[in-house]
């Protein structure tokens, strides 16, 4: 489905502003300060921006958790600060500092996630079925990564979706590795392929251009709304560093080359949407500065945000209670 200029603008700022929080996310788990682990997003970001522009409020989400659902998060417009500083354990996250990285945006149908990889099918399946019932025309949208598709519980899900035509959008993002294992150790086909045999409507993308993710999300979307059934799409992506920030970045058990990486920084979503909006006339050198500008604005005024925050009351997390009859 066709994207208009304003749509096509927001995507690319949204693009650099994920790719902004990304390097300020992981330069503060380099410096000790993020609570827990990080995965970053760079090289990947353009799935979840793209993907997550056209839900509603009321709509239902399950974000992945590659750059910690910023990407998607911000394209949904909620405000990323409070999800900074659950990061850095601060009485003014989401979860008032005691969550670590676990997005809540209630008023926003975002419930978190669970540890659990590949949890989500049978979950978003039920979201599916509460938004059908509620005759409010909400979808629910979803992302995983293409390590979650390795579950039987994906396969229950799609049978259901498919036979009780629950609106639901499954966005799979497809970097090729799941932690280290190669996607040809997995499949012999598209992971599309699968939701095809069960008769729902599937698709392969490039996952590195945010304008294709967004028009077949947009797509997507209003398939749903309209009560036309679930819809799944496999994002061809990437990610330039290790699965987690301090593990080891392999393929198989060998590393990643230097020169495997710098080839799919060749393909980096940000250099291909700026390309394209430069050469339809829509961005000008201008207007990339600025966003640039504003990006790293926002970012510092997040950090700041998130640092000025206090620490939880020690009294909300006693041992001596966790256990207690």
């Amino acid at each position: 489905m066709a994207l208009n200029k304003a749509e096509k603008i927001q995507l690319y700022r949204n693009l650099v502003r994920a790719r902004a929080y990304d390097r300020l996310f992981a330069g503060l788990m380099t410096r000790g300060k993020l609570q827990g682990f990080y995965h970053r997003a760079e090289g990947g970001e353009a799935p979840g921006v793209g993907a997550f522009a056209f839900v509603r409020e009321d709509d239902y989400v399950w974000p992945h958790f590659r750059g910690h659902a910023v990407p998607h998060m911000l394209s949904m417009g909620i405000d990323v600060r409070p999800f900074l500083a659950e990061h850095l354990g601060r009485k003014a996250g989401m979860c008032k500092g005691l969550a670590a990285y676990h997005p809540f945006s209630p008023e926003n149908n975002l419930y978190g996630w669970c540890g659990s990889v590949g949890f989500l099918w049978h979950v978003t399946a039920g979201y599916a079925m509460a938004a059908k019932w509620n005759g409010k025309k909400q979808i629910v949208m979803a992302s995983v990564g293409d390590g979650g598709t390795n579950r039987g519980l994906m396969h229950e899900a799609l049978i259901v979706a498919k036979k009780w035509n629950l609106p639901v959008v499954w966005i799979v993002e497809n970097n090729g590795l799941a932690i280290f294992v190669p996607n040809e150790d997995v499949y012999d086909v598209d992971i599309a392929d699968i939701a095809r045999g069960y008769g729902i409507k599937a698709e392969v993308i490039d996952g590195q251009d945010v304008l294709a993710v967004a028009e077949a999300a947009k797509e997507a979307v209003h398939r749903a709304r309209d009560g036309k059934g679930p819809t799944f799409i496999e994002c061809k992506t990437a990610r330039f560093y290790e699965h987690d920030m301090g593990i080891p970045d392999l393929y198989r058990n060998v590393p990643r080359s230097k020169e495997e990486i710098e080839k799919l920084r060749e393909r980096d979503p940000i250099v291909i949407c700026r390309g394209k909006l430069l050469a339809e006339h829509i961005l000008t050198e201008e207007m990339i500065e600025d966003i640039e500008e504003q990006a790293q604005f926002e970012v510092a005024e997040a950090e700041a945000f998130a640092e000025a925050s206090p620490r939880p009351d020690p009294s909300l997390i006693n041992p001596s209670t966790l256990y207690a009859d």
